[in-house]
């Protein structure tokens, strides 16, 4: 799988949100959520990006997805689930953990989320 699309509408990230299915690391949070069987999207997985005031000024929320964008071209590709959205969201850690620390929790995250899915039977 080699494309990853972007979200990048706001009810597309109040969806994921909506769907409370979510893990959080240091560095970030993942929501994730599948798309319904009936969406005439393409079944590759796609990820939105988002930092809040509270990660700081305009600069650092922009290096901190910047960050995200990267740890998630090298993740996705390999780990995201085909059908599914997800939601990326920088947090305080995001600009100070270790890029390399970065990917590996956001691997972890996405083998998490998907586990306690199934775990629940809601795959």
């Amino acid at each position: 799988m080699a494309t990853v699309a972007r979200l990048k509408r706001r009810p597309e990230f109040l969806t994921v949100a909506a769907s409370r299915r979510r893990w959080v690391a240091p560095g970030f949070i993942l929501q994730a959520a599948r798309r319904p069987e009936d969406s005439e999207l393409p079944l590759a997985p796609r990820i939105g990006f988002t930092a809040s005031r509270k990660v700081g000024i305009a600069v650092k929320r922009n290096r901190a997805r910047r960050r995200l964008r990267e740890a998630a071209n090298l993740v996705l590709p390999k780990r995201g689930t085909p059908g599914f959205d997800y939601v990326l969201v920088a947090r305080g850690g995001t600009l100070t953990h270790d890029f390399a620390a970065l990917v590996a929790d956001l691997e972890t995250a996405l083998v998490r989320v998907h586990a306690e899915a199934e775990k629940r039977g809601a795959a």
